[in-house]
């Protein structure tokens, strides 16, 4: 996963993906048939561990919890100094050749199930009132995760954590009052 989240789809070579397992290129294949089932195993350890603050995230009580506990989430995960900096599911295979298509298609799957998965949970909060009636969860949904991406790019650029934060605190002053 950190090879992925690090290098992208196209630049981890084989061989830093079997060193980084400790097996051999012939194991590899054995165990995952090739490197687009890899990276897709990849992708999933990565959703249950570090982009796993999405699902927390969409338990909180208010929208406005939700969007905040979702940015604070990806600021943590992105500016970790333990691990690579940005997001893999951003950056994984944005930039990448015909042969990586089938890696930038899981990736874009991978980003539409979280933006339908936080507006579904703002669809219920317009339902339950804590969003005005007239609020659009999909627009809402659609800032949130542009928000979420925006703030992976910068963190693989150098932005610092603070700046970060300053920036989604002030994004989310913005939203919707009852």
């Amino acid at each position: 996963m950190l090879v992925f989240w690090e290098h992208g789809y196209e630049g981890a070579s084989l061989g830093r993906l079997t060193s980084a397992m400790g097996i051999s290129a012939t194991s590899m294949y054995a165990a995952f048939g090739n490197k687009e089932e890899l990276f897709r195993k990849a992708l999933e350890r990565y959703t249950e561990g570090p982009s796993a603050y999405l699902d927390e995230a969409l338990k909180e009580p208010t929208s406005l919890g939700v969007a905040t506990a979702i940015l604070s989430g990806v600021i943590r995960t992105t500016t970790a100094p333990s691990r690579p900096q940005g997001c893999m599911g951003i950056q994984g295979a944005l930039a990448a050749g015909e042969s990586a298509q089938s890696a930038r298609e899981l990736l874009v799957g991978w980003r539409n199930d979280g933006y339908l998965r936080i507006r579904k949970r703002f669809e219920r909060a317009v339902g339950e009132g804590d969003l005005p009636a007239g609020a659009d969860a999909g627009l809402l949904a659609r800032y949130v995760t542009t928000l979420a991406h925006g703030i992976a790019v910068q963190a693989a650029s150098g932005v610092c954590r603070d700046e970060l934060q300053a920036m989604a605190d002030a994004a989310l002053r913005v939203w919707p009052p009852l």
